[in-house]
């Protein structure tokens, strides 16, 4: 029976509708969705602490794919990926370029939020080569300021959570002020538009490896950000309490070039907060 895909109004696929596809990664299955046209540097996103495929926002994911090609998947362990889940963001870099080989690229853009974007920087100080460009959002450096108490405040926020019947990204992804508990509601929403086939939630075994990763990469020594001499974006809120923003500021400094977005009255979520403004910019800086 044939598929009937849910369109955009210029007649494209949509995120919510891409089917997931899998792949063998060296005798473990990793699942992914890619959409967009396939030609050219894919766009390979990296997500964040606890995220399966379904946590990807799609506004950010369509407004790439309406010109690129873009890949989202679940790294070992996650979702509904196989293997177990590594507990250093080394291990986790290493699984994502051997996804990377498996799917044939030599060359790929990197978007990495949050957690994705600690793996993103690994990938491109061990694999300069295989990366054309990168975007860092809600994320920081190794050793960055208060990365090493994630784990504390995820944990408060999921019981507060809990406590109120809320997703803990409501708390933990953006501001309190109307307008930050506006984009909250929207974003969580967002997420729900897929009806059929959705991921396996992450299991919490998968989560607390996670965990130990980022609080051991908090308390790692800095790396030479110098060495990163691809073109790179920086983004996030003026507010995020999860990886607190001075790490993004940082980022901008220590990246040779680096560009750097920062919106304000937002959190950790900045990006999808104010989508309609970095989907735009994002493209752009891809493609320019």
């Amino acid at each position: 029976m044939r598929h009937t895909f849910n369109r955009s109004p210029n007649s494209r696929p949509l995120f919510q509708d891409t089917p997931t596809r899998c792949i063998d990664v060296g005798g473990t299955a990793f699942v992914y969705r890619e959409l967009g046209p396939k030609t050219g540097v894919p766009v390979i996103l990296l997500n964040h602490l606890g995220a399966q495929l379904d946590n990807f926002d799609p506004r950010i994911v369509d407004g790439l794919a309406a010109t690129r090609w873009v890949i989202a998947f679940d790294n070992r362990g996650v979702g509904a990926s196989g293997g177990k889940t590594p507990s250093s963001i080394a291990e986790m870099a290493r699984d994502a370029v051997a996804f990377i080989r498996a799917l044939g690229f030599e060359e790929i853009d990197l978007f990495g939020f949050s957690l994705g974007g600690f793996v993103a920087q690994e990938i491109v100080l061990t694999e300069p080569k295989l990366v054309r460009k990168l975007i860092l959002a809600g994320t920081g450096p190794a050793g960055g300021e208060g990365i090493d108490k994630v784990t504390l405040l995820t944990i408060v926020d999921m019981i507060k959570g809990a406590l109120t019947l809320r997703d803990p990204k409501y708390y933990l992804f953006f501001t309190t002020t109307e307008n930050g508990r506006g984009a909250a509601k929207a974003f969580l929403q967002r997420l729900k538009e897929r009806r059929a086939n959705r991921d396996k939630p992450i299991s919490l075994s998968a989560f607390a490896a996670q965990l130990r990763a980022i609080k051991a990469y908090g308390l790692q020594a800095p790396q030479d950000l110098s060495a990163i001499r691809v073109p790179s974006l920086v983004a996030n809120g003026d507010h995020d309490r999860m990886v607190p923003s001075s790490n993004t500021h940082d980022l901008a400094r220590r990246i040779p070039g680096a560009q750097l977005v920062i919106y304000a009255d937002a959190g950790h979520g900045g990006v999808f907060q104010n989508h309609v403004d970095f989907a735009p910019k994002a493209l752009a800086f891809l493609e320019a």
